[in-house]
């Protein structure tokens, strides 16, 4: 027998190696027995789903040496010789041999509905669509053959596009025609395409029809709604599904997780989790990604890190879930240490990943840092990924770069709207108002229509040119024109706006009439700028609505002392600092940092524990002899050996 094999090109080690899933097989192989139809069946199944078409076209050349042994029509096992060249045709097709699956479907003796539905599946899963309903035509004119619920759910299985929704209602026409309108699987493929193609509706009454369901029914309807974004629906019907005493399975978990990850809903997740801890679907990848998802856009940081620390086995898509959950929840450097723990273990590193650890990337980051990854989008070819430059904009712009930026825009093939809105917030954020201006000028031109980021950074820009007249047309436009609703934040820009230009009692007569409580950015916004101009009458009034808003804050105190340091009015001064003492708040020490060398160096006030102070504050009190001697005087006291400061303001003065 293993001469046999031998002759037609076969190893016998590398075929015993194949076959190491059936003990069967191998049992034939070692003793010399011919191996039967259900066994070459079997054989040519596992060469399909491991990819062996050399082997499987070596088995097909010993089925046309002895062609009579497997022609249906003189045999007696006729179904045997059909599921012989059936098998045959799965084969070809799923090794991607599509030329050869048609000659062997063409040259078959007899044909049954597996033939037929093997051939249209090849078509179909290899994107010739076309040809794949063509030949379901020809099924259909041949008359002798009925399409049976596999042809159903195969063509189902490609209708995941709105482009296609027509194919999709097709079926579901079929599926009554044919009778199998109480298939559970037919059921099934209907749900999960209807939601993929976009028709909610259709899939939700798909489901509220049928009349059998089975865990998997209601998988696809839970998962549908949730990836539709229906996610108060899609837990509702998770919540049916466990009345109905129906186990889930891991997909159940997951979906229904997206499904609270999309509300916000914490009390839910949890809930959830428990059942997946009394299921024992904790070691699931997806379900591990899920439930950190949940917790991080939740903002329970540390429940994620728990199940993340927890996770028998991690693969990109959870190291991808906590580095994203850490960067949107200000944990940067945690993020930053993950992006590098996962280059240094080897994982794939895709676009978003990338886009990712770019989002993390802020002013007190190494710009060397963000270089570095600047590097990674080259060699990985990412370049052209339109999410990808955007976070370079981002993190060049932030770590002061601007040139960088312009760069990455200019280069850009294709912008979206966070494109044009990432450089505008560049400028803005470097003092460039007049660029701000005209790069919304020429956003418009492009016709790509601004978002409500797109003004932040435009009332942004108008604030620190004194813009007024320009910024409050802008807030205008926001609803009259684009149909946008001012966020508080845009509130609070306008009220930074009109104050900084001095227009105190403008501002506030602005925040008494908006029609929204006026919230902690806005009053923090008043109160800011009556600090810049001394007001303390208004001021006081900011501070006052700050306090009530927000008791815990530091914020109002310490602008009214300094508000009333400004006017010279000491006791107010004290009172103001007394009262921040008496409710236990202190004022969080600055910190000032620099990069040499690729090495971070922070100082505070009065901070002497560098490893170089007195190399420092020697060079510093040089420098401030020099500086006296070019004719800069002094406005505070300047560092000595047994007290220091961190900063220093000097006046020029003209002789």
């Amino acid at each position: 027998m293993k001469a046999r094999w031998a002759s037609i090109g076969f190893n016998f080690q590398n075929l015993c190696s194949i076959l190491s899933k059936s003990h069967h097989l191998l049992h034939n192989l070692d003793s010399n027995s011919h191996l039967g139809h259900v066994d070459l069946s079997l054989l040519l199944s596992i060469c399909g789903k491991e990819g062996h078409s050399r082997i499987g076209a070596s088995i097909h050349a010993q089925i046309i040496q002895n062609i009579e042994c497997f022609d249906p029509k003189r045999q007696p096992n006729s179904r045997n010789c059909v599921a012989v060249w059936n098998s045959l045709l799965s084969m070809y097709s799923k090794c991607g041999h599509l030329s050869d699956a048609a000659k062997v479907f063409d040259g078959m003796p007899l044909r049954d509905t597996v033939s037929w539905n093997s051939m249209i599946s090849g078509f179909l899963r290899n994107g010739m669509f076309e040809l794949g309903f063509r030949l379901f035509k020809r099924m259909l004119i041949a008359g002798s053959f009925l399409f049976d619920q596999a042809t159903i759910t195969t063509f189902l299985s490609v209708c995941d596009d709105h482009e296609v929704l027509h194919l999709c209602q097709l079926m579901h026409s079929l599926r009554f025609k044919s009778g199998h309108e109480r298939e559970v699987s037919v059921g099934n493929a209907l749900i999960t395409s209807y939601f993929k193609c976009g028709c909610c509706a259709s899939g939700r009454l798909v489901f509220d029809e049928m009349v059998e369901r089975n865990v998997i029914t209601w998988t696809a309807a839970i998962s549908g709604l949730a990836q539709s974004e229906h996610c108060e629906e899609s837990l509702q019907v998770f919540l049916k599904m466990r009345r109905e005493s129906v186990d889930p399975n891991s997909l159940t978990c997951s979906s229904s997780l997206l499904a609270c990850s999309g509300l916000g809903a914490l009390w839910e997740g949890r809930e959830i989790h428990g059942l997946i801890l009394k299921l024992g679907y904790e070691g699931d990848l997806c379900v591990g990604s899920a439930l950190m998802d949940v917790y991080s856009k939740c903002r329970c940081m540390e429940d994620a890190w728990r199940v993340f620390n927890f996770a028998e086995e991690l693969d990109e898509v959870s190291m991808t879930v906590i580095l994203v959950g850490l960067a949107q929840n200000g944990s940067e450097q945690d993020a930053i240490q993950i992006f590098t723990k996962m280059l240094k273990a080897g994982y794939t590193i895709d676009s978003n990943v990338v886009s990712a650890v770019l989002g993390a990337l802020s002013a007190d980051v190494s710009l060397a840092l963000g270089k570095q990854i600047h590097s990674i989008v080259i060699k990985k070819n990412f370049s052209s990924n339109t999410f990808v430059c955007n976070g370079l904009i981002n993190m060049y712009s932030k770590c002061g770069d601007l040139e960088e930026s312009i760069q990455i825009f200019n280069g850009m093939s294709q912008r979206n709207s966070v494109s044009w809105n990432s450089m505008i917030a560049a400028f803005a954020r470097h003092g460039y108002g007049f660029k701000v201006l005209k790069l919304f000028e020429g956003m418009r031109t492009e016709g790509v229509e601004p978002t409500d980021v797109t003004f932040l950074s435009l009332l942004h820009a108008c604030s620190h040119m004194g813009f007024v007249k320009e910024g409050m047309e802008f807030l205008e436009s926001m609803t009259k024109v684009y149909g946008i609703t001012p966020r508080m934040e845009h509130y609070a820009c306008a009220v930074d706006m009109l104050g900084r230009a001095g227009n105190l009692n403008e501002a506030k007569n602005f925040i008494e009439s908006l029609p929204i409580d006026p919230g902690i950015q806005v009053w923090q916004a008043l109160l800011g700028a009556c600090s810049i101009h001394g007001d303390s009458h208004v001021g006081k009034y900011a501070a006052e609505k700050l306090i009530s808003a927000s008791p815990e804050s530091i914020t109002p105190y310490i602008l009214m002392s300094n508000i009333y340091s400004s006017e010279g009015r000491w006791e107010e001064r004290a009172k103001a600092i007394k009262k921040m003492k008496e409710i236990g708040m202190k004022k969080e020490t600055g910190m000032s940092w620099i990069e040499i060398e690729k090495e971070f160096h922070s100082f505070v006030v009065e901070d002497r524990l560098h490893p170089k102070t007195e190399i420092i504050h020697n060079v510093l009190v040089e420098l401030t002899n020099q500086m006296r001697d070019e004719g800069y005087a002094r406005t505070e006291s300047i560092c000595s050996k047994s007290k220091s400061r961190s900063c220093f303001r000097f006046n020029y003065f003209n002789d």
